[in-house]
Parts: structure tokens; C-alpha cells; sequence
């Protein structure tokens, strides 16, 4: 048996002739927490919307589950139903999924429309409403939150109908600490499940965290994978990947360290950065 959710091979994707993905492969299996790490610009949120099947490859192919996604499969009603009960996309803006008048009625939402029984539907939207600490906000109008608040709002929203996989971009993203707490605290303690996670993050400090396996992308190609000790460990790759750029430290007896600083939006400068596991030196 196939134990493949995603299979990519030679995916390309082009935005008005602009490409975003070039010759993409690479194989997600089932229960696998894969990390996509890049900087912005490196096709991360291009390839989740492919996974997502929110648009298809301009060349190549992508398949989910062993079937080629594509326009005619998804005017299939029963293949599209399953495919969007299997895979759930949290978008980096929390915005554009938002759009019900209170958060109890975006949690609500997608069990409605997949025609659960109303009985089963409050216990569960105050089960995942709890799960991450937003159960005070549910008669709360979800525009009017914070942007960690939204970024759980979504997740919970997307969560409560169990997906087999789930796809996060950028999920720590400009988060305060509370926030960001509770989506890696998930990501971790969804280590030992059958649910398969890829994120997309360019954070290399949740990296350990949050994967078991990376790929790292850059101009729409895959150009490094392995575990997150491995890519962490290997500067040449960070570097020329601009996931983190070189800060020498010369002290009084004229050795000089090299270290990584990586750069983290929303997050406090003073903190942000990350050392190598083999600090070059240079006398």
C-alpha cells in the first residue's frame, strides 16, 4: 500500500507567466509533520495551495491519496466532497477565512455544512473552543479580535472536522507569545497521530519543534530536505537560502565566531537569533 498522501512530480506553477513553483518534486507520507522552509518569495504558500487544491499545476503532476488532482477530477461532487473533508488549509492571513458574525459561528460552520447533527455540534465547537483557550470569545465577532485570536479562530475552525491532513502557512507569524504558545503546543502534541501536518514557515527556531522532516525551497525548487538537525546544521544551505545571514563576534584574543542570525517578523529583535551547531572560526 501506498503509504503517500502527496506525490509531486515535476510541478511547476506560473502566476501570469511569473513562475512560482519549477519543477517541484517530492513525496509527503501519512503521518508525517513536514516543515516547508523558506524565505518569502521561495513558492511555500504556492505549493499549500496546490496540496489544497485551490488551483492546479501548470505542468507536471500532483497527486493526493493516489488520484491526479486536477478541474475534472474535483467536478466529481463525491470526489470533491471527500478530498475537502480529508485536507484542511489555515491561511497565513486569518482574514480571508473569516467570515461569520460571531466566532461560535465560525466554528460551527464547517460541521454544518457537512450536515452533522446539530446535537453533536455545540459539544464539539466548545471541545475545540477550549482546546485553545478561546472559549470566552465565542459570542465575539471575529473581525473584532486579535490577530492571535483570529489565527486560532481559524485553526480551530478548520480543526474541528478532523482532517487527515492539515496545512498551515506561516502559523506563528507575527503571533503574541500566548498565541504562538498554543499553535506550537498543538503542533507537538500532534507528534504521536495519524494526522499529516505540513507548514510553511521560514521560522527556523519552531523548526524542531513543528517537523520530524524538512524541504527547504528556494526560487520554486526544492534545493535542500532532511531532518530539522540536519538543515539546521548545515550554514552553507541557510545561507544561501537567506534564511539567516552571518554575524561574526570577534573577542580580545583576536578569535572570531561565526554565528547564525535569522531573521523572525513579529518577533522581538533582541531574540531572533539562531546559532549554529558548528560555529566556524577565523583567526
Amino acid at each position: 500500500m501506498n503509504d503517500c498522501v502527496f506525490e509531486l512530480t515535476n510541478v511547476s506553477y506560473a502566476y501570469r507567466q511569473q513562475l512560482a513553483l519549477d519543477a517541484l518534486s517530492m513525496q509527503i507520507r501519512r503521518g508525517s509533520r513536514v516543515a516547508l522552509l523558506g524565505a518569502n518569495g521561495s513558492g511555500k504558500s504556492t505549493l499549500l495551495r496546490l496540496l489544497d487544491a485551490l488551483c492546479f499545476p501548470s505542468q507536471g503532476e500532483l497527486r493526493a491519496f493516489g488520484k491526479v488532482l486536477s478541474e475534472a477530477f474535483f467536478a466529481d461532487d463525491d470526489a470533491n466532497f471527500s478530498f475537502r473533508r480529508k485536507v484542511g488549509l489555515v491561511f497565513q492571513n486569518p482574514d480571508v477565512q473569516l467570515f461569520n458574525p460571531t466566532v461560535l459561528d465560525e466554528v460551527a460552520f464547517g460541521p454544518l455544512q457537512l450536515g452533522w447533527p446539530k446535537e453533536k455540534i455545540l459539544p464539539a465547537v466548545e471541545k475545540i473552543l477550549m482546546r485553545f483557550s478561546i472559549n470566552h470569545l465565542k459570542d465575539r465577532a471575529p473581525h473584532r479580535l486579535s490577530g492571535g485570536e483570529k489565527k486560532r479562530v481559524a485553526l480551530a475552525s478548520v480543526l474541528i472536522l478532523e482532517p487527515e491532513v492539515l496545512l498551515l502557512d506561516e502559523p506563528t507569524a507575527a503571533l503574541d507569545p500566548e498565541s504562538q504558545g498554543e499553535v506550537i503546543r498543538f503542533l507537538i502534541e500532534s507528534r504521536n497521530t495519524d494526522r499529516t501536518i505540513v507548514t510553511a514557515t521560514h521560522d527556523l527556531d519552531i523548526v524542531e519543534d513543528i517537523a520530524d522532516h524538512v524541504f527547504v525551497l528556494a526560487g520554486g525548487k526544492v534545493v535542500g530536505a532532511g531532518t530539522p538537525a540536519e538543515i539546521l546544521a548545515n550554514e552553507e544551505l541557510l545561507l544561501a537560502t537567506h534564511l539567516a545571514h552571518a554575524h561574526w563576534h570577534v573577542h580580545a584574543n583576536g578569535e572570531a565566531h561565526m554565528h547564525l542570525h535569522a531573521h523572525r517578523h513579529g518577533h522581538d529583535h533582541h531574540s531572533d537569533s539562531t546559532h549554529s551547531y558548528r560555529p566556524a572560526k577565523r583567526k
